[in-house]
């Protein structure tokens, strides 16, 4: 078997309950760590030595912006609310 998928169906779950359930975590894995990584070298980006007085509540609320850049925004009504 080439892959975990292909292991998995080829396990017998009655005669190696163990291996099946192995294979099945290894299945289910994700294969890299792309978003934890891109979150932190945002937020590195965000608390730059000028920003290092900025509220924890408004660098959140930055690097959520910052991270979730796809989201469209209604600016009339942000600038409403404040």
């Amino acid at each position: 078997p080439k892959s975990a998928l292909e292991c998995l169906d080829l396990c017998d779950k009655i005669l190696y309950p163990n291996i099946y359930t192995l294979l099945h975590i290894l299945a289910t894995l994700p294969v890299s760590t792309a978003t934890p990584e891109r979150t932190f070298s945002s937020l590195r980006r965000l608390k730059t030595y000028l920003r290092n007085t900025t509220s924890e509540n408004r660098l959140n609320v930055l690097a959520l912006m910052n991270i979730h850049y796809n989201v469209n925004l209604d600016t009339k009504h942000i600038v409403d609310i404040f």
